[in-house]
């Protein structure tokens, strides 16, 4: 009866480890930070967004100003002259804030361009990632920079090396 029992484990554990699943780990900070498109895409990001929020800052000082004018000369202004500056102030404001929607909004400029600049980069990093795991056998690849969860990994399971060797860097 125990050898029955021994061989049904021994069989049961050999076909657990048939369904064995090969696990790897990529770090995306790290090879992005190496790859040099991306550093230049990062940097032209970085110099367009200053460059627009210079122009949404220029008109939202311009509206600041004319409120602080405003105030400072309400008690001298007629009810008509008040209305016509505070409507001046409104618009200047409205002005800044659609300006800033337009380049900073959810589907604004500097998304479009985001979008433009480094989508292709993230996806050759893809492709790289799966024709990796297509060759090695992996079944699941975890990015060690997003995995809040990962609290421990071997190095031996980081593959962000070979992902770089397989870009060409």
């Amino acid at each position: 009866m125990k050898k029955i029992v021994f061989v049904l484990v021994a069989l049961l554990m050999t076909s657990l480890t048939g369904f064995a699943q090969k696990i790897a780990l990529v770090d995306m900070e790290y090879i992005l930070k190496k790859i040099p498109a991306y550093e230049m895409a990062n940097d032209q990001l970085g110099q367009v967004s200053k460059k627009w929020q210079a122009e949404v800052d220029v008109l939202t000082k311009e509206a600041k100003d004319l409120y602080t004018k405003y105030q400072s000369e309400m008690v001298y202004l007629s009810d008509d002259l008040k209305a016509k500056r505070e409507t001046e102030i409104l618009t200047k404001e409205k002005a800044a804030a659609e300006l800033k929607k337009t380049y900073f909004g959810s589907e604004g400029e500097l998304y479009k361009k985001r979008q433009s600049l480094l989508t292709p980069i993230q996806d050759e990093i893809y492709n790289a990632i799966k024709a990796l795991s297509e060759e090695k056998g992996y079944t699941l690849i975890l990015d060690r920079a997003s995995g809040e969860n990962i609290i421990f990994a071997s190095p031996k399971m980081d593959i962000s090396d070979e992902v770089l060797q397989k870009l060409g860097y």
